[in-house]
């Protein structure tokens, strides 16, 4: 009997097999048999194709995560923070970039609300980590405010870099650094420097 996959070869074999079918048609049983096992291996890790799209959006925060480390972004202005951590996640996206653009428009179907519900807390979280690494100290109404803020900006790039496959990473750049240059996020970004 072949050896259970891991939920990381689980992923990857969906994302092989859904650039050659697109998310939609992608199937678990398909994922299943390429990998040689029963529906039940994947189960084990994935209780739904949801849970798969979870995952590639996890991949990237832990990516956002990793590039917080660098001892490099302390030295940096809050906003350089910023941007040095989202563009991480966009990287970490980059390989299969169509797939994500598809797997947010399956959470986004009609009949899919609460894929939607779990659309917007995925989006809450992954703006929470970005915060922290970059080590925003916001309180009460600031931080309110700051996470709006951002949280508009992470939506805005996202949809750019989604909709602009043939942009380089200096148009990218270029294109985030305007939208954290909103005169709200700049008076909060500059009152807290470490």
């Amino acid at each position: 009997m072949p050896r259970s996959p891991s939920a990381a070869q689980i992923l990857d074999s969906a994302l092989d097999l859904a650039e050659r079918c697109g998310w939609e048609r992608l199937q678990l049983f398909a994922v299943a048999e390429a990998l040689h096992v029963d529906l039940e291996a994947i189960a084990r890790h994935y209780r739904s194709k949801d849970d798969l799209v979870e995952a590639w959006y996890d991949r990237a925060d832990q990516a956002l995560l990793r590039r917080a480390r660098n001892p490099a972004l302390r030295d940096l202005t809050p906003a350089q923070r910023l941007e040095e951590l989202l563009v991480a996640w966009l990287e970490a996206l980059a390989a299969h970039r169509r797939l994500s653009a598809q797997m947010l428009l399956y959470k986004l179907e009609p009949g899919h609300l609460h894929l939607q519900v779990l659309g917007l807390l995925r989006i809450s979280r992954t703006v929470q980590w970005w915060r922290e690494a970059a080590r925003r100290e916001r309180h009460h109404l600031a931080r309110i405010l700051e996470e709006s803020l951002l949280t508009g900006v992470y939506l805005r790039t996202f949809a750019h870099w989604l909709r602009h496959p043939e942009e380089d990473e200096a148009q990218l750049r270029a294109f985030l650094r305007r939208q954290l240059d909103c005169p709200a996020l700049r008076r909060l970004l500059a009152r807290q420097r470490a």
